[in-house]
């Protein structure tokens, strides 16, 4: 039993030192952080974020990132949709796969660690029990940057929408004022403020140096994002590029459908809500009537 413990110590100390090495950001100096400030104030917001998290990784988990992004690669994995959730959020690919694997090892320690403090305190159990909870604990913390992503994903498509449709009224008041439909994308991505609105100017920018419509470069970062509404504006502007008052029609009905579309979600959001207080209130007043109730039970009942 002394050597058992002994070796899942040691484990455990490996695994923790490891884990704190790579979970602990290097420090930026003040020099990096005013660049970063003046890359996101000039526009590049994707780029930005990616340097910014590059720089708060460690080396450690930087390397375990490329090593298992390098293995999914050999295997043909591409995760499409998780990408497109990490383009959104503006994360790695490897720092989300570094991250999982070190949550996993984190409750995977969950075994060793019962093992030493439980005879420690003059517990004993089976080994089984901690294996079983080391098992189940790598498992939660496995999905646990899968649940963040998620969450994060979505508000950000909920935000990048309510951008669209105020970037769709820009449009359409500077077809209104004489500007072709290129010039108008261009200029109303120019007057908004915000990442959303970085991530449309950057795509119509390179849009110029590519050779690429601004329409098609629309297209192309709403598949990158996985975002129906831009795919469907570039598809529209396609069709109609060439007659500035139907451009200017359509994209004036877009945009109210759009803003349709978010008060009905925040309607959604707020009857979901009102359901959750109700319950809740529920719940404590049958709580405060078993504790009226409680003394008069016991009374009866002899107990």
């Amino acid at each position: 039993m002394t050597t058992l413990s002994l070796v899942a110590g040691a484990v455990t100390g490996i695994g923790v030192f490891l884990l704190v090495l790579a979970v602990i950001p290097r420090r930026r100096s003040l020099a990096q952080q005013l660049a970063a400030f003046d890359a996101e104030r000039a526009g590049a917001a994707a780029r930005s974020a990616s340097n910014v998290t590059r720089d708060a990784e460690s080396e450690f988990s930087r390397r375990l990132g490329s090593a298992l992004t390098a293995f999914c690669a050999e295997q043909g994995w591409q995760f499409p949709s998780l990408r497109a959730s990490l383009s959104l959020t503006g994360k790695s690919f490897e720092n989300y796969l570094a991250t999982k694997a070190l949550l996993t090892i984190l409750g995977l320690l969950f075994a060793p660690l019962m093992l030493v403090a439980l005879p420690a305190v003059g517990v004993k159990v089976p080994i089984v029990i901690p294996v079983l909870g080391g098992l189940i604990f790598g498992a939660i913390f496995f999905f646990l940057p899968d649940l963040e992503l998620k969450q994060k994903a979505q508000e950000r498509r909920r935000d990048f929408r309510h951008a669209v449709g105020a970037f769709l009224d820009l449009v359409s008041m500077n077809l209104s004022g004489g500007r072709g439909v290129p010039e108008a994308l261009m200029t109303a991505s120019e007057i908004g403020q915000g990442w959303a609105m970085w991530r449309i100017r950057d795509a119509l920018a390179n849009a110029r140096i590519t050779g690429l419509t601004p329409w098609q470069a629309l297209g192309a970062l709403g598949d990158e994002i996985k975002l129906d509404e831009l795919r469907d504006l570039s598809a529209a502007l396609g069709l109609v590029a060439d007659d500035g008052a139907k451009v200017r029609e359509s994209l004036t009905a877009r945009a109210a459908s759009l803003r349709r579309r978010e008060v009905a979600d925040l309607e959604g959001e707020a009857g979901e809500k009102s359901q959750v207080m109700l319950v809740a209130q529920m719940l404590m007043c049958a709580g405060f009537m078993l504790f009226l109730a409680y003394p008069a039970l016991r009374i009866l009942l002899g107990f």
